[in-house]
């Protein structure tokens, strides 16, 4: 698709100009002032990614700052011991790697497809123009920036949690960041192997939570998705409980999986 992408050539022929329902949803286009907002749409494209597909990769240089249009991305890096490390997860409406298109400097981590995705990009000297000549546009990565930063020390505080119902609201509510991710809104379409996948439990273990968030009245699991209800609960609580003895949370497994066996 693009330039650092998976170097694929059919995967860069699917690079085309976004139509007027997809300029629709990237949300820093309306904080633009006409001739700004000109230069934009004119520089946009857009591209299928299929499941695996390697939106960027660590050690190469930047030449567009992606956004998600439609799907679900993952942002991560491999350890030295070569196990991957999920830092968060990309939704519809959100916007990524502006730190590094600032300084066109290599990309330190991996952004990946989780399913099939609709994938916008700015070239690196469009962005840097908009920079140069926008107010709007400035106010908008400030934003970024400031909830970016925000959501990897909670990821920081995520990852010393030793409650994985505490893992997972804080995963669901990173999702749920309607500065970072407004193409979200109340649901967000996910399976529960990809939130297993960015909160680093296994399936079963967050099958388990969905249910006990449930129960407490923070989300609302629907078919092929979430709905938050209360979202400073996901933030703020730590949810922490006692597992019991083993036929108590065995009991839960399988309440668990008998409530949502479609998510």
């Amino acid at each position: 698709m693009l330039a650092c992408m998976n170097q694929d050539a059919s995967l860069h022929q699917r690079r085309r100009p976004p139509t007027a329902h997809e300029l629709g949803g990237i949300p820093w286009l309306g904080l633009l002032q006409p001739a700004e907002r000109e230069r934009a749409v004119a520089a946009l494209v857009v591209g299928d990614a299929r499941p695996g597909d390697y939106v960027c990769r660590t050690g190469r240089s930047p030449t567009y700052w992606f956004g998600v249009v439609e799907g679900l991305l993952k942002v991560a890096i491999e350890s030295a011991q070569g196990e991957a490390v999920t830092f968060t997860g990309m939704p519809p409406g959100g916007w990524f790697g502006e730190g590094t298109a600032i300084k066109r400097e290599p990309y330190r981590f991996n952004v990946q497809a989780l399913r099939a995705s609709l994938v916008a990009g700015l070239p690196i000297d469009d962005f840097h123009w908009l920079l140069d000549h926008s107010i709007g546009f400035n106010r908008f990565i400030m934003d970024q920036l400031n909830e970016r930063l925000g959501q990897f020390i909670a990821a920081r505080e995520i990852d010393r949690l030793g409650s994985p119902d505490a893992r997972v609201a804080r995963g669901l509510a990173a999702l749920f960041n309607p500065v970072l991710y407004p193409g979200v809104g109340q649901v967000l379409r996910i399976t529960q192997q990809e939130l297993a996948y960015l909160v680093g439990l296994s399936r079963q273990r967050v099958n388990e939570a969905l249910a006990f968030l449930e129960a407490q009245g923070a989300i609302r699991v629907e078919y092929g998705g979430l709905r938050v209800l209360d979202l400073q609960a996901l933030r703020s609580s730590p949810f922490a409980r006692t597992e019991g003895d083993e036929g108590a949370r065995t009991r839960r497994r399988a309440a668990a999986g008998a409530a949502h066996p479609a998510l």
